[in-house]
């Protein structure tokens, strides 16, 4: 399978059943309406181990441009690869939201609420303050990126076939953690790509997509991604 195509069909995945406990916690009639933050927290771990158990045989599964980013800022992914990651896991994410668009179709409506159905698709903050939830982003996706490295260094780990279990598990602490100002995006694609099908979608009672948030879940995420791998390099060369 293509890098391309490994990415989208994961990043699809990841965002089907990541948004997809979103929707199930926050829209109306749904039978996990108000299951709460713990919930979203462990579906998001989930559904990151799955999509990547699911694709990482192909190309690593990546799933998340800051991840792109820090693995060839480290020089384990070719740049020449890049725009093929970036591209899947952009195209993947948005084919995620519009299946859980499909999955929750009776449900847009008995949701009055337009914040609600915004916060299935992308983040938001739960204090508007820029440079602090650029901060946020930042951390959160330095840990992700600075834990990823360091799962995958450890041979041990790597030969007990529990990666991907464990990528989850530190998405699932990362949520329980870190999540709360901003709903810890700590991956443009993931953000930006169900955003846009927010924009596109024939949402009934839909909302304006908050645009003048997007870039925050993108730039800082990138940024983190790469400081992430930058500080690995140095503590543990080699």
């Amino acid at each position: 399978m293509s890098i391309f195509g490994a990415e989208v069909i994961g990043t699809a995945l990841l965002i089907l059943l990541g948004d997809g406990v979103v929707a199930a916690t926050l829209l109306n009639h749904s039978k996990a309406q108000n299951g709460g933050w713990i919930v979203i927290a462990w579906g998001w771990g989930m559904a990151v181990a799955m999509a990547v158990f699911a694709v990482g045989q192909f190309d690593g599964a990546h799933l998340n441009p800051a991840v792109t980013l820090g693995l060839a800022v480290k020089g384990s992914t070719p740049w020449s690869d890049v725009p093929k990651y970036v591209g899947g896991e952009f195209v993947g994410a948005f084919i995620g939201a519009v299946l859980v668009f499909a999955a929750y179709a009776n449900h847009w409506r008995p949701t009055e609420d337009p914040g609600l159905k915004l916060a299935v698709f992308s983040t938001a903050p739960a204090i508007r303050n820029t440079v602090a939830n650029i901060i946020t982003e930042v951390i959160g996706t330095f840990v992700l990126v600075f834990g990823v490295l360091a799962i995958g260094a450890n041979k041990a780990t790597v030969a007990s076939g529990l990666v991907p279990l464990l990528v989850g598990l530190l998405v699932l602490a990362i949520g329980l953690s870190l999540g709360g100002p901003t709903g810890y995006a700590i991956n443009p694609a993931r953000d930006l790509g169900p955003r846009i099908a927010h924009a596109l979608l024939p949402i009934p009672g839909k909302g304006p997509s908050d645009w003048g948030y997007a870039w925050i879940p993108v730039v800082a995420p990138l940024a983190g991604g790469a400081l992430g791998a930058l500080c690995f390099d140095w503590w543990f060369p080699g």
